[in-house]
């Protein structure tokens, strides 16, 4: 599997007020077809997709995973961290881990979205503006990275049940910032960020 794959990057939750930052990396072979993708299902960033849709993708990557045919990872880094190190270092760090998981060679074919780095180690990569857009492997790690968030989020939820994060996932809506001024921060909250 690992001979010539192409490792595709992508992160969420750079911008929440709450909540961890989440990277998947999401591996393939050039050749890789979605045929279970009947058309109906369409292909885009993951901001651009129903919740729904990210689901039944989701649910369509892992059964290609379980079959051998792709692989990911994804790493996060929880609030406290992000506060302490910072957001970017928070990324790298992430970055590092899911090419460590998906035990990434130097030579591999790595994209990324946007503003994201490999190590530099990997020789063989490239940074490409809206990725996410354009790049089906970055397309792929970004539905992946938002799902386990989201997912992740709905289950802090149910600890913290009075500040919505099963909405708003963490991001700094009015109703966020509302509940913030009646009940003050939970230790979920980046406080750099507020």
């Amino acid at each position: 599997m690992k001979v010539n794959r192409i490792i595709g990057i992508d992160e969420v939750g750079r911008g929440p007020i709450a909540g961890p930052v989440a990277v998947c990396a999401f591996a393939c072979h050039g050749d890789f077809v979605l045929l279970e993708n009947d058309k109906k299902l369409p292909l885009r960033d993951s901001k651009k997709l129903s919740e729904i849709q990210r689901e039944q993708w989701f649910k369509i990557l892992s059964k290609l995973k379980s079959a051998g045919k792709c692989d990911f990872a994804v790493a996060m880094i929880a609030a406290s961290e992000i506060d302490r190190i910072g957001i970017a270092r928070a990324l790298r760090l992430c970055v590092s881990r899911t090419l460590t998981r998906l035990e990434t060679s130097e030579e591999e074919t790595i994209i990324l979205d946007g503003s994201l780095y490999a190590p530099k180690e990997f020789t063989n990569q490239r940074t490409i503006i809206k990725g996410d857009e354009n790049e089906m492997a970055i397309t792929l790690a970004s539905i992946i990275a938002k799902v386990t968030r989201d997912r992740y989020m709905t289950k802090l939820h149910e600890e913290y049940p009075d500040y919505g994060f099963k909405d708003h996932k963490g991001y700094g809506t009015k109703a966020h910032y509302d509940v913030l001024a009646k009940h003050g921060p939970t230790p979920i909250h980046r406080k750099s960020f507020l």
